[in-house]
Protein backbone atom coordinates (compact mmCIF):
# COMPACT_ATOMS: atom_id res chain seq x y z
CA UNK A 1 0.00 0.00 0.00
CA UNK A 2 1.29 3.84 -1.43
CA UNK A 3 2.01 5.65 2.36
CA UNK A 4 0.22 9.10 1.31
CA UNK A 5 0.02 12.87 2.45
CA UNK A 6 -2.00 15.52 2.61
CA UNK A 7 -0.31 18.99 1.94
CA UNK A 8 -2.15 22.45 2.14
CA UNK A 9 -0.76 25.41 0.50
CA UNK A 10 -0.42 29.22 2.17
CA UNK A 11 -3.71 30.96 0.99
CA UNK A 12 -5.02 32.96 3.68
CA UNK A 13 -8.78 33.71 3.52
CA UNK A 14 -8.72 31.00 0.81
CA UNK A 15 -8.53 28.31 3.13
CA UNK A 16 -12.20 28.50 3.18
CA UNK A 17 -11.39 26.43 -0.18
CA UNK A 18 -9.35 23.74 1.71
CA UNK A 19 -12.01 23.00 3.99
CA UNK A 20 -13.79 21.90 1.33
CA UNK A 21 -11.46 19.58 0.24
CA UNK A 22 -10.84 18.58 3.69
CA UNK A 23 -14.82 17.86 4.08
CA UNK A 24 -14.53 15.31 0.61
CA UNK A 25 -11.70 13.87 2.31
CA UNK A 26 -13.62 12.72 5.13
CA UNK A 27 -16.83 12.16 3.93
CA UNK A 28 -15.65 10.26 0.61
CA UNK A 29 -11.97 9.58 1.19
CA UNK A 30 -11.66 6.23 3.15
CA UNK A 31 -9.12 4.66 0.96
CA UNK A 32 -7.19 7.71 1.13
CA UNK A 33 -7.25 8.09 4.75
CA UNK A 34 -6.72 4.38 5.15
CA UNK A 35 -3.00 5.08 3.80
CA UNK A 36 -2.75 8.58 5.18
CA UNK A 37 0.15 9.23 7.26
CA UNK A 38 0.82 12.67 8.05
CA UNK A 39 -0.50 16.37 7.11
CA UNK A 40 1.39 19.30 6.01
CA UNK A 41 0.92 23.07 5.49
CA UNK A 42 1.57 26.59 5.68
CA UNK A 43 0.04 29.40 6.92
CA UNK A 44 -3.90 29.14 6.20
CA UNK A 45 -3.04 25.18 4.89
CA UNK A 46 -1.47 24.72 8.21
CA UNK A 47 -4.51 25.26 10.09
CA UNK A 48 -6.23 23.14 7.14
CA UNK A 49 -3.81 20.02 7.90
CA UNK A 50 -4.44 20.42 11.82
CA UNK A 51 -8.12 20.27 11.55
CA UNK A 52 -7.70 17.10 9.67
CA UNK A 53 -5.07 15.49 11.74
CA UNK A 54 -6.43 16.75 15.43
CA UNK A 55 -9.70 17.48 15.10
CA UNK A 56 -11.76 16.16 12.05
CA UNK A 57 -15.22 16.31 14.07
CA UNK A 58 -14.89 20.22 14.19
CA UNK A 59 -14.39 20.83 10.65
CA UNK A 60 -18.06 22.26 10.63
CA UNK A 61 -16.86 24.46 13.72
CA UNK A 62 -13.73 25.31 11.80
CA UNK A 63 -15.87 26.67 8.61
CA UNK A 64 -18.34 28.84 10.22
CA UNK A 65 -14.69 30.32 12.36
CA UNK A 66 -14.08 30.90 9.01
CA UNK A 67 -16.63 32.46 7.65
CA UNK A 68 -17.30 34.69 11.22
CA UNK A 69 -13.23 35.95 11.33
CA UNK A 70 -13.44 37.00 7.32
CA UNK A 71 -16.24 39.09 7.96
CA UNK A 72 -14.77 41.05 11.15
CA UNK A 73 -11.64 41.53 9.19
CA UNK A 74 -13.97 42.87 6.10
CA UNK A 75 -15.92 44.78 8.75
CA UNK A 76 -12.53 46.77 9.31
CA UNK A 77 -12.06 49.75 7.43
CA UNK A 78 -8.54 48.86 6.49
CA UNK A 79 -9.28 45.16 6.79
CA UNK A 80 -6.75 43.73 9.03
CA UNK A 81 -4.01 46.63 9.01
CA UNK A 82 -6.75 48.66 10.31
CA UNK A 83 -5.08 50.11 14.05
CA UNK A 84 -6.46 48.76 17.09
CA UNK A 85 -7.41 45.75 15.34
CA UNK A 86 -6.18 42.03 17.00
CA UNK A 87 -5.74 39.53 13.94
CA UNK A 88 -3.48 36.74 16.12
CA UNK A 89 -5.72 37.36 19.04
CA UNK A 90 -8.77 36.21 16.93
CA UNK A 91 -7.21 34.03 15.29
CA UNK A 92 -5.69 32.35 18.39
CA UNK A 93 -9.29 32.51 19.99
CA UNK A 94 -10.55 30.19 16.86
CA UNK A 95 -7.47 27.92 17.49
CA UNK A 96 -8.28 27.26 20.73
CA UNK A 97 -12.07 26.89 20.17
CA UNK A 98 -11.32 23.64 17.74
CA UNK A 99 -7.87 21.89 18.63
CA UNK A 100 -9.20 19.29 21.24
CA UNK A 101 -6.66 18.68 25.04
CA UNK A 102 -4.78 16.25 23.02
CA UNK A 103 -4.18 17.90 19.99
CA UNK A 104 -0.55 17.83 20.55
CA UNK A 105 0.01 14.08 21.01
CA UNK A 106 -2.38 13.48 17.80
CA UNK A 107 0.23 16.51 15.81
CA UNK A 108 3.21 14.78 16.81
CA UNK A 109 5.23 13.45 13.64
CA UNK A 110 2.07 13.32 12.23
CA UNK A 111 1.48 17.26 11.31
CA UNK A 112 4.09 18.92 9.56
CA UNK A 113 3.76 22.87 9.95
CA UNK A 114 5.91 25.30 7.78
CA UNK A 115 7.63 28.70 9.64
CA UNK A 116 10.28 31.10 8.38
CA UNK A 117 13.14 32.21 10.69
CA UNK A 118 12.04 36.33 11.20
CA UNK A 119 16.04 36.99 11.15
CA UNK A 120 17.72 34.55 8.63
CA UNK A 121 14.39 33.92 6.55
CA UNK A 122 15.00 30.44 6.78
CA UNK A 123 12.45 28.16 6.43
CA UNK A 124 11.57 25.20 9.11
CA UNK A 125 9.54 22.29 9.11
CA UNK A 126 8.07 21.78 12.46
CA UNK A 127 6.68 18.62 13.80
CA UNK A 128 7.21 17.82 17.10
CA UNK A 129 5.08 19.81 19.47
CA UNK A 130 5.38 19.50 23.79
CA UNK A 131 2.16 20.75 24.67
CA UNK A 132 -1.09 22.26 23.15
CA UNK A 133 -0.33 25.77 23.69
CA UNK A 134 3.07 24.86 21.23
CA UNK A 135 1.24 23.64 18.62
CA UNK A 136 -1.32 26.72 18.53
CA UNK A 137 2.36 29.12 18.42
CA UNK A 138 3.75 27.10 15.66
CA UNK A 139 0.05 27.50 13.98
CA UNK A 140 0.22 30.99 14.57
CA UNK A 141 3.93 31.93 13.65
CA UNK A 142 2.99 30.04 10.19
CA UNK A 143 -0.06 32.30 10.00
CA UNK A 144 1.65 35.42 10.68
CA UNK A 145 2.35 38.03 8.12
CA UNK A 146 4.25 40.96 9.15
CA UNK A 147 2.62 44.12 9.72
CA UNK A 148 -0.63 42.92 8.27
CA UNK A 149 -1.43 40.52 11.42
CA UNK A 150 0.95 42.52 14.02
CA UNK A 151 4.18 44.13 14.23
CA UNK A 152 5.95 41.57 16.66
CA UNK A 153 6.72 38.33 15.14
CA UNK A 154 5.52 35.43 17.09
CA UNK A 155 7.73 33.34 19.47
CA UNK A 156 7.81 29.80 19.26
CA UNK A 157 10.77 27.17 20.98
CA UNK A 158 12.81 30.68 22.41
CA UNK A 159 12.96 32.16 18.86
CA UNK A 160 10.72 34.61 16.56
CA UNK A 161 9.11 33.41 13.48
CA UNK A 162 6.77 34.68 11.05
CA UNK A 163 4.56 32.87 8.01
CA UNK A 164 5.66 29.38 6.60
CA UNK A 165 4.16 30.40 2.91
CA UNK A 166 7.07 33.10 2.35
CA UNK A 167 9.82 30.51 2.41
CA UNK A 168 7.93 26.98 1.83
CA UNK A 169 4.22 27.48 0.60
CA UNK A 170 3.09 23.98 -0.24
CA UNK A 171 5.64 21.29 1.86
CA UNK A 172 6.30 18.15 0.04
CA UNK A 173 7.11 14.96 3.08
CA UNK A 174 10.06 12.95 1.94
CA UNK A 175 8.38 9.95 2.58
CA UNK A 176 5.60 8.35 0.41
CA UNK A 177 3.65 10.17 -2.04
CA UNK A 178 2.34 13.99 -0.85
CA UNK A 179 -0.91 14.94 -2.52
CA UNK A 180 -0.67 18.68 -3.04
CA UNK A 181 -4.18 20.88 -2.18
CA UNK A 182 -4.40 24.90 -3.65
CA UNK A 183 -6.98 27.14 -4.28
CA UNK A 184 -4.77 28.44 -7.15
CA UNK A 185 -5.04 26.72 -10.67
CA UNK A 186 -2.08 25.27 -11.42
CA UNK A 187 -0.10 21.68 -11.49
CA UNK A 188 -1.32 20.78 -7.69
CA UNK A 189 -3.43 17.61 -7.74
CA UNK A 190 -6.52 19.58 -6.12
CA UNK A 191 -6.83 22.55 -7.68
CA UNK A 192 -8.98 24.61 -10.17
CA UNK A 193 -8.67 23.94 -13.45
CA UNK A 194 -6.93 26.32 -15.26
CA UNK A 195 -9.06 28.42 -18.07
CA UNK A 196 -6.56 31.52 -19.03
CA UNK A 197 -5.43 31.49 -22.73
CA UNK A 198 -1.64 31.73 -21.32
CA UNK A 199 -0.04 28.77 -20.32
CA UNK A 200 2.67 30.14 -18.29
CA UNK A 201 3.69 29.00 -14.57
CA UNK A 202 4.97 31.22 -11.81
CA UNK A 203 6.52 29.62 -8.92
CA UNK A 204 5.38 31.30 -5.48
CA UNK A 205 7.65 29.24 -2.85
CA UNK A 206 7.52 26.11 -3.75
CA UNK A 207 4.52 26.53 -5.22
CA UNK A 208 3.79 26.23 -9.16
CA UNK A 209 0.26 28.02 -10.28
CA UNK A 210 -0.41 29.24 -13.60
CA UNK A 211 -0.51 33.23 -14.87
CA UNK A 212 -3.93 34.17 -14.76
CA UNK A 213 -6.20 36.92 -13.96
CA UNK A 214 -8.29 34.78 -11.68
CA UNK A 215 -5.17 33.81 -10.05
CA UNK A 216 -4.00 37.47 -9.49
CA UNK A 217 -7.33 38.11 -8.20
CA UNK A 218 -7.50 35.07 -5.90
CA UNK A 219 -3.68 36.78 -4.83
CA UNK A 220 -5.84 39.57 -3.49
CA UNK A 221 -8.37 37.72 -1.53
CA UNK A 222 -5.50 36.04 0.39
CA UNK A 223 -5.68 38.89 2.90
CA UNK A 224 -8.69 40.54 1.71
CA UNK A 225 -11.32 38.18 1.99
CA UNK A 226 -14.04 38.08 -0.73
CA UNK A 227 -18.11 38.05 0.07
CA UNK A 228 -19.49 35.19 2.05
CA UNK A 229 -21.03 34.11 -1.51
CA UNK A 230 -17.65 34.25 -3.14
CA UNK A 231 -16.51 32.60 0.51
CA UNK A 232 -18.97 29.80 0.08
CA UNK A 233 -18.25 28.78 -3.78
CA UNK A 234 -14.75 28.42 -2.78
CA UNK A 235 -15.61 25.90 -0.55
CA UNK A 236 -17.84 24.09 -2.64
CA UNK A 237 -15.05 24.58 -5.28
CA UNK A 238 -12.86 22.78 -3.02
CA UNK A 239 -15.40 19.89 -2.63
CA UNK A 240 -16.00 19.51 -5.91
CA UNK A 241 -12.36 19.64 -7.15
CA UNK A 242 -11.22 16.77 -3.90
CA UNK A 243 -14.11 14.56 -5.25
CA UNK A 244 -13.45 14.69 -8.63
CA UNK A 245 -9.37 14.03 -7.67
CA UNK A 246 -10.70 10.82 -5.74
CA UNK A 247 -12.24 9.28 -8.39
CA UNK A 248 -9.55 9.98 -11.11
CA UNK A 249 -6.94 8.49 -8.72
CA UNK A 250 -9.63 5.40 -7.64
CA UNK A 251 -9.29 6.41 -3.98
CA UNK A 252 -13.25 7.35 -3.75
CA UNK A 253 -14.67 5.16 -1.23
Amino acid sequence: MTILNLSFAACGFLGIYHLGAVGAFLRHGEKLLGSLRACAGASAGALAAAVMITAPDKLEHCTEFTYRFAESVRQQRFGAITPGYNFIPTLREGIEEILPSEAHSLANDRLYVSITHSRTGRNHIVSRFSSRDELIKALLASSFVPVYAGLRPVEFNGQKWIDGGFTDSLPILPVGRTITVSPFAGLQDVCPVHRGRINTQLTLANMNIMFSMENIKRLNQVLFPPSPSTMHALCEEGHTDAVQFLKREDLMS
